[in-house]
């Protein structure tokens, strides 16, 4: 089943625009916001840290996204826990080059999904900066301990290659495309 029709599920059919909201989260320096205006056509030139959130609706199919990209600095994350109300997917980015970070950003996900009101929200963690020389791939970011995404249960997930600055993998589709089934 995708992502797609387990929404449909989750919010009744498909009749007229459905609403959705998208939490956009990862640490600070992940590509959030680089990948919130490649989603919103806008140029993806000149970003500077995101401190406090942008916010950004997109329209697709019979979809509204609104997109709420919020800080990542450490400072900044005790605040995610205001945005979590409500939310229909959870997108985490995570910096494929960092290698010092992984543990830190592995711990993150992990208090994430351990949120109430995050509970069977699916989750599409973009491994981005995959153009840059060095960059785990998906598979290696999936295997590894200190993110322990095979012991995901209970709700839909995918980890997904992307490139911000290039676009490849961070298209609205990707976004509301084709997730594999529940993971164990």
């Amino acid at each position: 089943m995708g992502l797609l029709d387990l929404l449909r599920k989750m919010k009744g059919g498909t009749q007229g625009n459905k609403e959705l909201r998208v939490l956009l989260l990862g640490l600070d320096n992940a590509g959030k916001t680089t990948i919130l205006k490649f989603l919103s056509n806008e140029s993806v030139e000149n970003i500077s840290p995101t401190q406090g959130f942008n916010i950004k609706s997109l329209k697709t199919r019979n979809w509204n996204l609104n997109v709420w990209d919020i800080g990542g600095q450490r400072k900044l994350r005790a605040y995610w826990r205001n945005y979590y109300e409500n939310t229909d997917i959870l997108i985490y980015v995570i910096d494929s080059t960092d290698r010092a970070r992984f543990q830190e950003t592995g711990l993150e996900l992990a208090e994430l999904l351990e949120e109430e009101k995050l509970q069977r929200v699916p989750v599409l963690i973009y491994a981005n900066k995959q153009d840059l020389m060095g960059a785990a791939s998906a598979g290696e970011l999936s295997d590894l301990q200190a993110l322990d995404l095979q012991n995901i249960r209970g709700r839909v997930w995918q980890i997904q290659p992307c490139s911000a600055m290039t676009g490849e993998g961070v298209q609205v589709s990707d976004v509301l495309g084709s997730m594999p089934r529940a993971k164990r």
